[in-house]
């Protein structure tokens, strides 16, 4: 991944991670997704999470504030 991003959280499954790229893109800010495993099915899978390192103590702060930081 480019030196610009920075992973700022891990979810589980392709619909965990799609939910909290959703709750960042409606607050403003370009995410991506990665998954980590080739081999698992979308669903079983672990999702990195990341945005712009010039956001990411922003982007954390959102998700604490959504009570998504564990998921």
């Amino acid at each position: 991944m480019d030196s610009m991003w920075v992973v700022i959280h891990l979810a589980r499954g392709q619909s965990g991670a799609e939910r909290v790229r959703n709750r960042l893109a409606d607050e403003g800010f370009m995410v991506r997704l990665r998954a980590v495993y080739k081999s698992l099915p979308a669903q079983d899978n672990t999702y990195e999470v990341a945005v712009l390192k010039s956001e990411a103590t922003e982007a954390r702060e959102v998700l604490m504030e959504s009570g998504m930081e564990l998921s």
